[in-house]
């Protein structure tokens, strides 16, 4: 295999992107990979207007990861006031654990003080995710304190299978990537 390179999405990889996604996230080929969603929520986490609306938005950028020629990861970059907001961000399940997120993360950083000189990255994880939540840490990122409500009744963010679904913020300082 050759190694990673990154790209900006373009409107030609939605499709792609919103079938990454999902399954990186929800139904059983989420469980090849540890970043399932599968136990807390069914439905969709994205769509292609969604994906669409980020690639239109002029303070935003999806990247892509590839490897042989395939899209193997994804992240949304947007500015956030002086922040980079990351998110939409998922790895082929099939293979994770092998050191592409913590690369497309790398870039993102890159890209949000290239772009914006955004002095940090702030993102939101389920509360729940207690697993994902720690490998963010590893990687610099620190609960602010600050919770958010899940959006319940919202489908565009799935179904939630359990009634106590919030989101912590997580922040780091741009330029801290490390494992």
């Amino acid at each position: 295999m050759t190694d990673l390179t990154f790209r900006e999405a373009e409107p030609a990889d939605v499709a792609d992107v919103v079938a990454l996604v999902e399954s990186a996230y929800r139904g059983d080929s989420s469980r090849a990979g540890w970043t399932t969603e599968a136990d807390l929520l069914d439905g969709r986490r994205t769509d292609e207007a969604g994906i669409a609306a980020v690639l239109a938005a002029p303070d935003a950028t999806l990247l892509l990861a590839e490897r042989d020629g395939r899209t193997v990861g994804c992240c949304e970059l947007r500015r956030v006031g002086e922040l980079g907001y990351f998110g939409t961000f998922a790895v082929d399940p099939a293979i994770q654990g092998g050191g592409i997120g913590a690369r497309l993360l790398a870039h993102a950083d890159a890209e949000a003080v290239r772009r914006w000189g955004a002095p940090a990255l702030e993102m939101t994880v389920i509360a729940q995710r207690g697993d994902l939540i720690a490998w963010y840490e590893r990687l610099g990122f620190v609960a602010t304190g600050e919770r958010r409500p899940f959006p319940y009744g919202d489908e565009r963010f799935g179904r939630p299978r359990r009634d106590d679904l919030e989101f912590v913020v997580l922040r780091r300082p741009t330029g801290t990537s490390r494992r």
